[in-house]
């Protein structure tokens, strides 16, 4: 044999070895983790059906006790001993077993199935802090492929391969690269691959390349880091190629419609004059929806909570002096009565709820901003529809929704900021609730935790505070304009005027009131919570919906309309300040 093929010979002994530790994973040389290794795999392919709040298993795999436990079969996980576990010895039967797991979807790769079965002899080890959660399986022709055709292969593959990585078949993608290896299974974040996606916008090694159109979209993003989290699954033989890039979806709600809608605003202001700050009652034109609005005379006041307040959180202070402009609020939360109607349309839509059937020519203004598409589930989770908070949206739909009563009204309606909201809910009080500080009193004035009975209830039965605005305390928590920071009152420094915190991230946001499932002290005048993720985490979608929040079932919003009439540049970011953010 010539040296030129034993070298040969040799480099494909070695790729192959390479193969067999990065995707097989073969766990000789180190002991099973189970948080990097383990909990991905249970959490997309396991937990969808086998959680605590699902009633039709007796496995529970949320924690160690409920994978440990008897249910009747004895233990479906015998630390020791894969082959009496049959938690391992159900993900290894044939394709189509009736009693195969996962029960849904592709059976398991042979290099999580190994995984397992070497977890289990080890001992099974399950740390006491592990949370485990429900995540999307990440399939990699439907989810992975597209984005690597789209983004990755024109670059990483024939005869020029930028850094040596080629990217277009499996065995090169684990082992070529200047860093090789770009890709670890289940470590995203020691994956080049994924953790160059992530960088700045100017960052030099960011993948793509801003001039190649990068950085790619944070759902692509995301689903690169949870198809590495979970092993990295690449089927054999599989090669990729260069495809283009889809034309991104249109977009008719933008400024041009701001401005069209901004100059309908003004022409209305005209004819009604400066004498109309006052209370009203409307309608949505085009449903007949009711809605209520209150004035809110701009004033100054001290915003947070003071030191000595019961249960306060630290990030309530120090208490600032805060001066709120002129200002209507909605006298109740927004109700189904007025939200379904724009969630739920005939429309066909695209994902970014652009209409299908839009023509730009004959097309209204209201056609033109982008509604919600059809939710897969029943968004009231059975708590009650008519005369109910609306429940569930993201802070994107919520915005989305002022922009589309506003376009039909005149009027310009958006989210109220976190210093409009404490405003109108102290409503000239001091105290820990707008009736004083003796929770004693909550349930005339609020649903929450003691009497809600774990559900959210119609707007207005419980009494209002003293500008008229009814559950300000619980019931749901609402949205506000705000991104939210811990250090809030550290950067009004003392005082400020109509302060708002412009978002710059798509998560933490500012919601405020607490709910129907709080205790007294979470529904405070002063009570500031960020939302999260975990709001959406049962959301099976990938990417996840920018419209609904699986896991918030008690979050909801109400309209703010300033007097003043803001310029378009200030509308337009009201409206999407969620757009495109990661």
């Amino acid at each position: 044999m010539s040296d030129t093929a034993l070298r040969t010979l040799s480099r494909s002994i070695i790729r192959g070895l390479a193969i067999s530790l990065l995707v097989l994973r073969t766990p000789a040389f180190a002991a099973v983790d189970f948080k990097t290794e383990i909990q991905p795999i249970i959490e997309s392919a396991c937990l969808h059906c086998h959680n605590g709040k699902n009633e039709d298993t007796e496995l529970l795999l949320d924690t160690l006790a409920g994978a440990t436990a008897d249910t009747g079969e004895g233990p479906s996980i015998v630390a020791g001993d894969p082959e009496k576990s049959s938690f391992y010895k159900r993900t290894v039967l044939p394709a189509g077993h009736k009693d195969i797991m996962p029960s849904e979807g592709a059976p398991l790769d042979e290099s999580q199935t190994k995984l397992l079965q070497q977890w289990i002899k080890e001992g099974a080890k399950w740390p006491a802090d592990a949370k485990l959660e429900v995540r999307p399986r990440v399939d990699f022709v439907k989810n992975v492929q597209p984005i690597l055709e789209t983004d990755c292969v024109s670059c990483h593959s024939g005869e020029h391969i930028e850094g040596n990585f080629d990217i277009s078949i499996r065995e090169s993608a684990f082992t070529s690269g200047d860093n090789a290896p770009s890709i670890r299974p289940f470590n995203a974040e020691h994956s080049a691959f994924y953790t160059s996606t992530v960088l700045p916008k100017d960052d030099e090694h960011l993948m793509p390349p801003t001039k190649e159109g990068g950085p790619l979209p944070k759902e692509s993003a995301d689903i690169l880091k949870l198809w590495i989290a979970q092993g990295a699954i690449w089927p054999k033989d599989l090669k990729l190629k260069t495809r283009e890039k889809k034309a991104t979806y249109p977009n008719y709600d933008d400024m041009a419609l701001v401005e069209k809608i901004h100059a309908q605003i003004v022409a209305r202001a005209k004819e009604e004059g400066d004498g109309n700050f006052k209370d009203y009652a409307s309608k949505v034109p085009q449903t007949g929806a009711d809605y209520s609005m209150i004035a809110i005379k701009g004033g100054t006041f001290q915003m947070g909570s003071p030191d000595s307040e019961a249960k306060r959180g630290k990030d309530e202070g120090p208490q600032a002096k805060v001066e709120v402009a002129p200002f209507w609020l909605g006298k109740f939360e927004v109700t189904w009565n007025e939200y379904e109607p724009y969630m739920i349309t005939t429309f066909e839509r695209y994902k970014n709820g652009a209409r299908k059937d839009y023509d730009t020519k004959d097309g209204t203004v209201v056609d033109a901003v982008s509604g919600p598409t059809r939710p897969y589930a029943d968004m009231t989770f059975g708590f009650g529809k008519q005369g109910y908070p609306a429940i569930c949206m993201t802070q994107h739909a919520a915005n989305k929704y002022c922009e589309w009563l506003s376009a039909q009204t005149g009027h310009f309606y958006r989210l109220p900021t976190e210093a409009e909201w404490e405003y109108a809910c102290r409503a000239g009080t001091t105290t820990a609730y707008s009736f004083g500080d003796d929770p004693g009193q909550l349930g005339q004035y609020a649903w929450y935790y003691e009497n809600s009975d774990e559900k959210s209830h119609k707007v207005g039965e419980k009494k209002p505070n003293p500008w008229g605005l009814y559950d300000m305390h619980g019931n749901v928590m609402e949205w506000t304009a705000d991104q939210y920071i811990a250090n809030y009152f550290e950067k009004l420094a003392g005082k400020a005027t109509n302060p708002l915190v412009r978002p710059d991230g798509l998560y933490p946001r500012a919601v405020r009131g607490g709910s129907w499932n709080d205790d007294a002290e979470g529904v405070r005048s002063a009570r500031r919570l960020g939302s999260e993720p975990a709001w959406q985490q049962q959301d099976p979608q990938l990417p996840k919906s920018i419209w609904y929040l699986t896991d918030a079932p008690w979050l909801g919003f109400r309209i703010a309309r300033p007097k003043e009439i803001p310029p378009v540049e200030e509308m337009y970011f009201y409206w999407n300040s969620s757009t495109g953010k990661r």
